[in-house]
């Protein structure tokens, strides 16, 4: 009896610690069941790009830098070869003498012995004015007295007034010639020199374009066409990255924007970095339109929850991150 009795209370510990047991299972189960699971918010760390492309046409002569690349702001990059402009800077050079000639003739106007035959031919008006003038007098005198008749009064007049335009006319073209050209004819041939004189900077403009300068310290990400190939104007033909201005853009659903406010600091890690944790300071948010993906905020679907863009920049200088690296958030469910 006593073996039984003894044997009874074993089982009924036994079936005690088994419901105790089996209890705390359903509890672990349920808690886990009934947790939220964390929610992941992935992002991708972005750097600012400088797209490097020519204003004019030409081939690809030579890279001085490959992909990978680190680069100064400054350094040349990229040589084209630009025969057309060339053959347009020849043609500009030229006019540009053309009209330097036109301008310094006008300036020094005209020959010196154009200035002495007009010279010349004044003088010999004059003096022919002067015996004009002579005889008339003597003409008038005597038709005063009676001895000589109208006619040849007005012979001599009509000869003394014609000297007189004659001498007039002849002063007048050496005038000319000394005064060479017209204020006008001077203004306009050194516009025209001024005109020759832009054309050929703005083709010289284009010529410094056959050698492409980074803008910026970088290094370069990209390269497009190959040594040789032809590229138009404003055709891409590498990008330079600025790894010191770089962000991180996540997408964000509205329900979980609490968190994400304009100024505040949010933590994650980089798994690319072995986890490495880092502080991020959001500075831009933006919903990402009709065309970004719409989820149901509960099983049931009682309303839909629209994603935004989410920028931030990282608080502190973070060693060996690069553009595309994703940076993960992770944020407890509630």
């Amino acid at each position: 009896m006593g073996n039984k009795k003894k044997f009874s209370v074993n089982n009924m510990v036994l079936a005690f610690i088994t419901v105790l047991v089996v209890i705390a299972l359903v509890a672990l189960v349920g808690f886990f069941l009934l947790t939220p699971p964390d929610e992941i918010i992935m992002g991708q760390a972005e750097a600012t790009e400088f797209r490097i492309s020519g204003k004019v046409p030409g081939r690809i002569e030579s890279f001085r830098f490959q992909e990978g690349d680190q680069v100064k702001a400054g350094d040349t990059l990229v040589f084209l070869n630009t025969p057309e402009v060339k053959a347009k800077l020849q043609q500009a050079e030229a006019v540009q003498e053309a009209a330097q000639a036109q301008n310094e003739k006008a300036i020094r106007g005209a020959r010196q012995e154009q200035i002495a035959a007009a010279y010349e031919m004044w003088q010999k008006a004059e003096a022919g004015l002067e015996v004009a003038k002579k005889s008339f007098n003597r003409v008038q005198n005597l038709y005063d007295k009676g001895v000589l008749s109208a006619q040849k009064r007005d012979e001599a007049e009509a000869n003394y007034k014609a000297m007189d335009a004659t001498e007039k006319a002849a002063k007048a073209q050496y005038e000319l010639a000394r005064d060479a050209v017209r204020r006008e004819d001077k203004q306009a041939a050194a516009a025209q020199l001024r005109q020759a004189g832009g054309a050929v900077a703005e083709v010289e403009s284009y010529i410094k374009e056959s050698a492409l300068l980074s803008p910026i310290d970088g290094e370069v990400v990209e390269r497009f066409p190959e040594v040789g190939e032809l590229v138009g104007t404003g055709s891409p033909i590498m990008n330079i990255a600025d790894l010191k201005n770089m962000w991180v853009t996540f997408s964000v659903r509205e329900d979980l924007l609490k968190d994400f406010k304009v100024g505040d600091e949010i933590r994650g890690f980089i798994p690319g970095l072995d986890k490495k944790e880092i502080t991020l300071k959001v500075y831009y948010l933006k919903d990402m339109g009709s065309y970004a993906a719409w989820k149901a905020t509960k099983a049931t679907g009682q309303y839909d929850s629209k994603t935004f863009e989410v920028r931030a920049r990282p608080t502190a200088s973070v060693e060996g991150l690069r553009p595309g690296m994703s940076v993960i958030i992770k944020k407890e469910g509630e």
